[in-house]
Formats: C-alpha cells, structure tokens, sequence
C-alpha cells in the first residue's frame, strides 16, 4: 500500500488540537508505518497454526464446570441449545473480525481497527481494555492450573513444597508459586518465535481436543446402554422456559471468548487475505461443534437436577462406573487452561508493540528481536506483570472485568465494519501501482521544470536516480492525474450520504443502548421502561432501513488489501451484533463497571499526558 500525495500537509499527521485528536483517523499504511520495516513480525502462521491458536484460545476449562451450572440453573436439557445460540451471536462477530483482519491484517486487531475507522480516543480506550483483559485474564487462568495439577498427583494438597499454595495469615495473601511458573513458562515459549509458540499451544490443543472426544464417544456409548435417562424427565425440555434457555446462552456466549485471539497474530499470517478468515471460521466452528456434542451427552447421562455443579462430567461418569474417567478429564482441564494461557499472553505484546508503533505508548515496547521476531519487550513485560499478579492475587474476583474489554472490542468491530461501508475514511490509501505512477509523473514534472530552467535534472540533490521515462507512460500520467482530480471531487449528494449514514451510525448505537439499558433495568417504572424501548428499538430499525436504502461508500474497495473476506447480510449483521454485545455489556455486575471504570480513567489520564502529545501518524 502507497501512502496519499500530500498526506503530510493535510494528513493524520497533521497537528491538530483540542478534541479533534480523538476523532482523527490513521491511514492504513502510513509513512511512519514504511519507516518502521526493521520492527515487522515473521510471517510464518498456517490455516493449521491459526486453527490451533483459536481453538486452544477458546476452549477452556470453563466447559467442564459450566455444564453443570448452566444446565441446573437456566436450560435444563436445552444445554445444546444455549450453546448452539450463543455460537450463532459469537459468529457475528466473527465476520466482521474476519472482514477487518483480511483488509487491514496489523497486530493491533480491534485497537488497530478502531484507530482506523473510528478514532483515536475510541481506540485507546480499546486497547487500554485490552491490556486489562489479557492480564486479568492469564493471572486468572494460571490461578486454576495448579488445583487441577493437584487433582492429576492424587489431591489437593499434593503438590511438591515449592509448587503448593501457601497462606500468610498476616498478609492475609494466598500466594501460588506454580501459577507465577507456569506464566514464566509460557512467557518462554512465546519468546523463542511465533511458530514454535503456535506448534506448543496446538499440542496442549490437542490433549484437550482428544479428551473431550473421550467424553463425546464414552458418554455416547454410556447413554444408549443406559438409554439417555437424563432426558427423559417430567418438566420436558426447556424446564426453564425459553427466558431460561437465552439466559443460559447469554452465560455460555463467554466460552466462545477466544477466536479474537487469531486476529491479533494477522501480522504474522502468510496469506491473511485467506488464512485469517478460515482460520477464525473453522475455530469457531469446531469449538461450537465440541461444546454442543458434549453438551448432548452429559444432559442426557444425568438428569440436569441431579448434575454436580463444581465437577458435572466426572460425576456423570462416575455415577456411571467410569470412575478412572475423571484423571483423562483432569488432563484435559490441565491442558486445556495451559492452552487458554498462551492465548492470553500471545495478543497483549501485539497490541502494546501497536500501540508503540503509533506513539500512543513508549517505544520500549516497539523491539522486534532480529532473529526469533517477536516483541520481547512487550512479552517479557507481559510475562512478568502477568506472574506477578498470578503469585500475589486471587484474580477471581476481578475475571468479570476480562468480559468489559472482549465485549468492548467486539462492539467497536461492528462499528467498524458499518463505518467502512457506509463512512470510510476521507483519505484512504491508493494502490502501490497508482502511487508509483504518481510519483513518476511528479519526478518528470519536476525534470521538466529544471530543464526549461537550464538545469540538470539527472544531478538534483537528493535524486541521485531518476527513473527514465518514454512516451509511453505519458498516456498513464495523464490518467494518473484524471484519477487524482475524480478523487478530490466530491459532489453534493455525495457528502449528504456520508453525513447521513454517519449519524445514522451514531443514532444505532445510542438506541442499542437505550433498548439494552431500558430491559435489562426492572427497577424502572413500566411507563419508562415501555417509552425508553420504544424509543431504542425505533432507533435501531430507522437506522437499519436507512442502511439499507442507502449506498454503501465505493471508496471501501480502495481500503487495506482488496480481495479478502467480505462480511455478509451488511448492515443488518453488525447491527445485530452491536446489539448483543452491549446487552451483555449492560448486564455485567455494578462492581464489574466501578473496577473498569477506575482503570479507564487512569488510561485516560495516560493519554491525555502522554499518548495525545506523542501519536504519530
């Protein structure tokens, strides 16, 4: 990608004040971007490679716990169900992901997404959220590792001295020494290359993939010599009602927290126009299929009522005869939380060396070591935070917080996907070939100058080596130009659309909020509630008509890397999508939003300090 004549003058570059800073907008290949060529990552990653960062990134051991709860509190033997729904709404998700990562393949993901479509307030505070939830997130994840090793040596106290928690009664801390470990280990591995940390993840993939067959094939065979007693129930198959089932599958939607991991490694994709959109697809499409047929085998061994809550597929079993059963699923709870680690880690040095790259933080984070290419600093500065809070905390009270930056992501990637349509930037990137015409045709314009002049064009300083060009691109020159001119025209009607779509844009937001904010609060009058969901739901259909009578923007095929993956059903999918996500970001619990919002206003000091003087683009 070329960069636009004149961008420095007029460009992101420029200096602008006041609050203008948090709406301007970064090119997708800015000159800053060329200058940084030393700092790239290796492409070195494989549909497989993506497929086992997504899968060993999403599947957790939260599915051999949250069966059981799921199933008991809100869908009963409609488990299936909720897991199906809530893959269908992360699916949503996934093609705009998809359509970002294949035009505009950076390492930044949503951060580098929201930079480019919406702003760059918006994608701090994105990329602020991030770095919270990939923290919290792997501190929480180690913290679980080590009982369930505990579990594999015969107990819960069964650790050796060194590795077993210890308490200090008058620090009132439980400290975890395998858990601070196990994150330096990890933090190893993503150091030595991408490809040997993408070949590790997908071996701890692997283990849990075949445990969880274990299960599937086992528990299948248990269920037709036993006859599927779990589903033979009196309260039939939604004993919960259907609200019950859409409250599971709001639960459930978080298991499938993870593809987004893939969009974080574009950068280091060999083929991203092709790869990332596989990959993210066939991730998320395997994870829903294991997650369903599990979900069918347990509910049918147990009656849901009578499911264990803390351990429902061992005690399936076990309540079976299959009491050895429980030591293969412990594996692969093991290996399935070692694989979720390196998937909590593997983004957040990707998005700090991002982030760097665009001034907003210091360029320690910008080192690519020259022969493994990875960014050592930002990992190593992971690792160590990261094990540090693993040793010291008990993260489970803040795992809330790691939804609020996985939801905030997902809500600014379909915004950006209905602003690209509708709304794209105003100065896009021309194509390599048309930017090399227009630089030829400027250097012959200038030699003809210098010659009419009397000068000698071929020793102009700083031109050492002119191109030579014959008659032939004059033809290409004068188009050149046409090109430019049909570019800087903008029509009346033209500018009306873009106004309309963008603050349609807007309006959808809002009445997704008031729709969400007004039927997720009880405690509002009935008059209120009616007048505020009306007034949203209003909003958001206005604006989906509107969308959809109007012209998408053409100047969206001059964006990023023509010819990848295109988002369907626009814009009637992102809507959708935007809408999903803020309900679930609407029911997060009040002390979720007091935690994050203190860290939010903290990367807002940040910025106001430091990243709004030092961007660069």
């Amino acid at each position: 990608m070329g960069v636009l004549v004149d961008s420095q003058k007029e460009g992101f570059g420029s200096s602008w004040g006041g609050l203008k800073n948090l709406v301007r907008r970064k090119q997708v290949d800015c000159a800053h971007t060329k200058r940084l060529d030393n700092h790239q990552l290796a492409k070195e990653l494989t549909i497989p490679h993506l497929i086992a960062v997504g899968v060993g990134s999403t599947i957790g051991a939260g599915v051999y716990i949250l069966v059981g709860a799921v199933a008991r509190e809100h869908s009963g033997p409609a488990l299936t169900m909720c897991f199906l729904i809530a893959g269908i709404a992360a699916a949503l998700s996934a093609f705009c992901y998809a359509e970002l990562a294949s035009l505009c393949p950076s390492a930044g993901s949503a951060y580098h997404y929201s930079y480019i479509c919406v702003g760059e307030g918006v994608a701090w505070l994105v990329g602020w959220a991030l770095i919270l939830e990939y923290t919290i997130g792997g501190s929480a994840v180690a913290r679980g590792i080590s009982p369930n090793l505990a579990l594999l040596f015969g107990g819960e106290n069964s650790l050796p001295t060194f590795l077993a928690r210890q308490h200090f009664p008058g620090l009132d801390v439980m400290v975890d020494p395998c858990a601070a470990a196990l994150v330096l280990i990890v933090t190893g591995f993503l150091c030595l290359g991408i490809k040997e940390s993408a070949l590790a993840q997908g071996i701890a993939t692997a283990v849990n993939v075949f445990a969880m067959l274990f299960v599937i094939i086992a528990g299948g065979y248990l269920g037709f010599k036993t006859g599927w007693t779990g589903y033979e129930v009196p309260t039939g198959y939604f004993p919960f009602g259907v609200d019950g089932m859409l409250a599971g599958s709001a639960t459930v939607f978080f298991s499938y927290i993870g593809f987004d991991t893939v969009a974080s490694t574009a950068e280091e994709a060999k083929n991203p126009k092709r790869d990332l959109p596989l990959g993210i697809a066939l991730s998320l499409s395997i994870c829903c299929c294991l997650y369903m047929l599990v979900s069918i085998v347990i509910v049918g061994l147990v009656p849901y009522y009578a499911m264990d809550p803390d351990t429902p597929i061992s005690s399936a079993f076990a309540s079976n005869g299959m009491q050895w059963a429980a030591y293969i699923i412990t594996v692969g709870a093991v290996t399935a939380l070692i694989s979720t680690l390196m998937g909590s880690i593997l983004p957040q040095p990707r998005i700090l060396m991002a982030m760097a790259r665009d001034g907003l933080l210091p360029s320690f984070f910008l080192d690519v070591n020259k022969h493994t290419q990875v960014p050592v600093n930002s990992t190593l500065a992971t690792g160590i935070v990261a094990s540090i809070l693993a040793f010291f905390m008990d993260v489970s009270q803040l795992a809330g917080m790691v939804s609020v930056g996985t939801l905030l992501a997902f809500t600014m990637v379909a915004v950006s996907v209905l602003i690209l349509r509708y709304v794209p930037p105003d100065e896009v990137p021309l194509p390599l070939s048309l930017q090399e015409s227009i630089d030829s045709y400027k250097l012959r314009h200038n030699s003809d100058a210098q010659m009419i002049n009397g000068e000698n064009p071929a020793k102009s300083p700083g031109d050492p080596c002119l191109p030579l060009l014959g008659e032939k691109n004059v033809a290409v020159d004068c188009t050149v130009v046409e090109k430019l001119e049909a570019l800087s025209s903008c029509t009346l009607d033209e500018e009306n659309r873009r106004k309309i779509a963008g603050w349609t844009i807007m309006l959808i937001c809002v009445g997704a909020f008031m729709l969400t904010f007004a039927a997720s609060n009880l405690w509002f009058s009935s008059l209120i509630r009616f007048t505020l969901c009306g007034a949203g739901g209003l909003l958001l259909l206005s604006g989906l008509v509107i969308l959809t009578c109007i012209d998408q923007d053409d100047e969206r095929h001059n964006f990023g890397h023509a010819g990848g993956f295109i988002c369907p059903f626009v814009p009637l999918l992102p809507i959708s999508c935007i809408l999903i996500n803020v309900y679930l970001l609407i029911n997060l619990e009040v002390a979720t939003w007091v935690r994050v919002s203190v860290w939010l206003m903290v990367g807002v000091l940040i910025y106001i300090f430091y990243g709004r003087r030092t961007a660069r683009c």
